[in-house]
């Protein structure tokens, strides 16, 4: 069903005359004499991101102008016109002249709209927009219910959203689809021999668990996913200063990411045996916690040694992507809000990603350009394997104060060896201002550009 804010025709809608200052001129000249007056009184010239309310002759709304980046393409911003949905009073509209990318256009109207009202009550907006011509209604609004959710998931607070909130979610999705539904929880996951998950999730109230989706048929190609679900991170016993909490209940982020995918993989009913595993703890501290110095046995059957206790989500990924690489997967994706330095690196708009698969890595920069989900591929320099060496275990969970980013991929290569392909994100999930349709606050990154390659490589 397509989006409240959807509708396929009106002929009341209002026109929104997309332009730039060099195409301007000639749309205001076919206006009516007093829009383009008012126009000229507001000193409209068609600017990025600058729009100007129209009146007919009796005052009312006669439509809206708003100004694109330029005439050169590849300056043009495909979610610009996202803003639009939070800047218009309430109706109906329709885009009068094409947008560059009209589905696009539409999904930034749609994911613009977004806004978290769990706590807060805040007024209500119905600004629907007209479908443009060629756009696929229930694909676009089945993109933006997966985006749109997931980022509610960030945002909630883990007083609500714990391991087991991130299990109720994930079981409330595989519902949706028809999809089987598996929980590992708590000791059973030393008797099923995930003790990383164990390790790092014991200390808290809520007891870790790793969540198993599975659906699809099973002699389909193999696509698995992975979302680290950390629901709060302290720091363990290698505490993070105040400050550095602050955020913490977006580091799940990579779970909501994860689920995301799900949702519009069985959503468009593609092609592929898909498996979701998400390790879902609390990173807390008490008299159990894991320790500083600790040596863990992992699923993979390597050991690994504690060198810091906040670099946490890379040893419950490591149990998942062992348990994953043991059906030989055709993919494994994992996405994890796992390092800073990825945010020293790239900010916190562009997610480093990782793989051996050259074609792929290709494969997700054309993607993410082509559906306004960017990525940057980083290298997996095995020079800097040896700043994992630990004098007693097989490796250490820490890699040294420099490539904090390439080390922690590396640490996760080690656990994937029979899959076909493997490519990891290194996520933010978080949005630290409000730009045109990706308002402030939890974000899902790089889902939409996963979507749209499987949906090429697999769909009919």
């Amino acid at each position: 069903m397509p989006h409240p804010l959807l509708v396929s025709s009106d002929n009341k809608a209002l026109p929104i005359w997309l332009a730039n200052e060099k195409t301007w001129p000639g749309i205001a000249a076919k206006l009516p004499q007093n829009a383009q007056a008012f126009a000229k009184a507001q000193k409209f010239e068609a600017k990025a991101g600058s729009h100007c309310l129209l009146p007919d002759t009796d005052g009312n709304l006669l439509g809206v102008a708003f100004g694109l980046d330029g005439d050169d393409a590849k300056r043009i911003d495909p979610f610009l016109a996202g803003k639009l949905s939070s800047l218009l009073p309430d109706g109906t509209y329709r885009f009068e002249t094409d947008a560059p990318d009209p589905a696009l256009a539409t999904l930034a109207w749609l994911l613009g709209s977004y806004s978290f009202n769990r706590y807060r009550k805040r007024s209500e907006k119905s600004v629907r927009l007209v479908v443009p011509k060629g756009v696929d209604a229930e694909e676009v609004s089945r993109i933006a219910e997966a985006v749109t959710t997931s980022r509610d998931l960030v945002n909630t607070p883990t007083s609500d959203l714990g391991p087991d909130g991130i299990e109720a979610a994930a079981r409330k999705l595989a519902e949706k689809h028809g999809a089987t539904f598996d929980s590992t929880i708590g000791d059973d996951l030393l008797k099923k021999n995930f003790p990383m998950i164990h390790a790092v999730g014991r200390a808290s109230a809520t007891a870790p668990r790793l969540i198993d989706i599975t659906w699809g048929k099973k002699d389909a190609p193999r696509v698995t996913l992975i979302g680290k679900g950390v629901a709060f991170d302290t720091g363990g016993l290698d505490i993070k200063p105040a400050s550095s909490m602050l955020m913490m209940r977006k580091d799940m982020g990579g779970s909501a990411a994860a689920l995301a995918l799900a949702d519009m993989i069985m959503g468009a009913e593609l092609p592929v045996r898909l498996r979701v595993l998400i390790p879902a703890v609390e990173n807390s501290i008490s008299a159990n916690a894991f320790r500083p110095g600790d040596i863990l046995q992992s699923r993979k059957g390597l050991t690994v040694e504690i060198g810091n206790t906040d670099a946490e989500g890379r040893l419950i990924l490591g149990d998942a992507l062992a348990l994953a690489d043991e059906d030989q997967p055709d993919l494994v994706v994992d996405f994890a809000t796992l390092t800073g330095a990825a945010r020293v690196a790239l900010g916190p708009e562009l997610p480093p990603f990782y793989t051996e698969d050259d074609a792929l890595a290709a494969e997700i920069a054309r993607y993410g350009e082509a559906v306004n989900d960017p990525v940057w591929r980083m290298p997996l320099w095995h020079s800097y394997q040896s700043q994992l060496d630990s004098k007693y275990a097989d490796v250490n969970n820490t890699g040294g104060p420099m490539a904090g980013s390439v080390t922690a991929a590396l640490f996760l290569s080690r656990f994937v060896s029979a899959a076909k392909a493997w490519v990891h994100f290194d996520i933010f999930a978080w949005n630290n201002s409000t730009k045109p349709g990706r308002p402030e606050g939890g974000e899902v990154q790089a889902a939409r550009l996963m979507y749209a390659l499987l949906k090429d490589r697999y769909g009919s």
